[in-house]
């Protein structure tokens, strides 16, 4: 893999809902770009500005829960804020994830949201280090 393709985020197809999966050099990083994704099923990123900070913390028993977990509070954090992000930042020790993520209020006329996110799934749902060293993580997220 290219060093420049990775941290990276991609969607992948599944047949009722979007699938979201982040890559990276870190656990973290790979936790980060999924957000990333995530953000992009709704409205290209570099609309968003980073202009708010909202701190997460979530935790679970192992790091495939750990994702949705960490998935499901930002999309609360979307609907009860009414705000979209566009950076974040993961540490991640023993199953507990301190996150970052920095955003705006939603402008429907500038941002021009295509879907809202309902939640996280367990669909497809794998955290994997792979043969070359990078981290992945995966679901499908429910619009």
């Amino acid at each position: 893999m290219k060093e420049s393709s990775v941290p990276a985020w991609e969607h992948f197809y599944h047949v009722a809902d979007i699938g979201v999966r982040g890559s990276g050099y870190t656990l973290a990083e790979a936790f980060e770009q999924a957000a990333l994704a995530m953000t992009a099923v709704i409205v290209e990123p570099d609309t968003v500005a980073g202009s708010e900070t909202i701190e997460l913390n979530v935790s679970a028993p192992d790091e495939e829960l750990l994702l949705t977990e960490w998935l499901n509070a930002l999309i609360y954090e979307m609907a009860t804020r009414h705000m979209l992000f566009t950076r974040f930042q993961v540490k991640i020790c023993d199953h507990e994830l301190q996150g970052k993520a920095w955003g705006e209020p939603i402008d429907i006329a500038r941002h021009q949201p295509v879907v809202e996110i309902k939640g996280a799934t367990f669909t497809e749902l794998r955290v994997w280090l792979d043969e070359d060293g990078l981290w992945h993580a995966q679901c499908v997220v429910d619009v």
